[in-house]
């Protein structure tokens, strides 16, 4: 695949067997906010490093971060226990965002449990409504910068504004934005706002955008149709502040593996080796300490 090499940015590996982890948004009862039920296939098998390396072996993937799954599990640690077991195994994932609660007051001794393993990297709260300017949640997320963590957040374009204000109350801790802030509509109303909402975010250098998960609930998706949010994403926040990531297995039910990373090269074959590079791998490699 061009002999370029690829950081997977954005993974998520599962065992629904697993005694002490639980996956709330693929059982097999549960219809998804955005994606309905089209989730629950994920249920009926696990997804495990291994089979990540076995079914990525084409597109000389050299490394993949893991991104908080296992919803509503007692102990959040222990997922981060199980991905550390396996990266010390199998090679992968060589980082971890895991997630913690950042609105719980005693949040810093889960942080502080998570950072006991090398690949930790970063925390993802899967939280909604108002919870970027929520003194509580900020409190938590302040103390990412003392642990060199990323934040990682699921946002869409209402709560950028509030994600501007969260990044310049914390110049110091870097923000993961994910897939694209997970355009929901495909109008062109929406693109409109959604291009807008992207510039807001932009305007935060420690702000950085995953380019991610556009086949997401799109069983029509195109290269023609997912290249004006690509294209637009790297043109607000410049090359250096976008990274790009699979979201495997999630764009598993909607996309073959082959056919993400062949759009991607595709939409991106006028850029320079030097773009091409730190798009697919050298900024993953810096931001997550690879």
């Amino acid at each position: 695949m061009d002999k370029l090499q690829i950081v997977d940015t954005h993974v998520h590996f599962y065992d629904m067997k697993h005694p002490e982890l639980f996956y709330a948004h693929w059982q097999p009862d549960v219809i998804h906010p955005i994606l309905g039920t089209q989730t629950r296939k994920l249920s009926e098998t696990n997804f495990l490093a291994e089979d990540y390396i076995d079914e990525t072996k084409p597109y000389n993937i050299i490394s993949a971060i893991h991104v908080q799954a296992a919803i509503g599990s007692k102990d959040p640690v222990k997922e981060t226990e199980w991905l550390q077991a396996a990266s010390d195994k199998h090679g992968f994932p060589q980082a971890i965002i895991a997630y913690a609660n950042l609105k719980d007051p005693q949040v810093e001794k889960t942080i502080e449990q998570h950072c006991e393993h090398k690949n930790m990297r970063g925390i993802r709260d899967f939280s909604f409504g108002n919870y970027l300017v929520d003194a509580n949640f900020q409190r938590g997320f302040s103390i990412l910068e003392k642990y060199n963590l990323i934040g990682n957040v699921s946002v869409t374009l209402k709560d950028m504004d509030k994600l501007v204000i969260l990044a310049n109350k914390f110049p110091n801790t870097k923000i993961v934005i994910d897939h694209c802030g997970f355009p929901e509509e495909r109008s062109s109303e929406y693109f409109e706002k959604w291009q807008s909402s992207i510039l807001t975010a932009a305007k935060a250098d420690n702000i950085i955008c995953k380019i991610s998960g556009l086949g997401m609930g799109d069983n029509q998706w195109t290269i023609e149709s997912i290249k004006p949010y690509i294209l637009h994403c790297i043109e607000s926040f410049g090359i250096e502040r976008c990274i790009w990531g699979s979201n495997w297995p999630i764009d598993k039910l909607w996309s073959s593996f082959e056919d993400v990373v062949t759009a991607y090269i595709k939409i991106t074959q006028h850029f320079s080796m030097n773009d091409k590079t730190a798009f697919f791998n050298q900024n993953a490699i810096s931001l997550y300490r690879l």
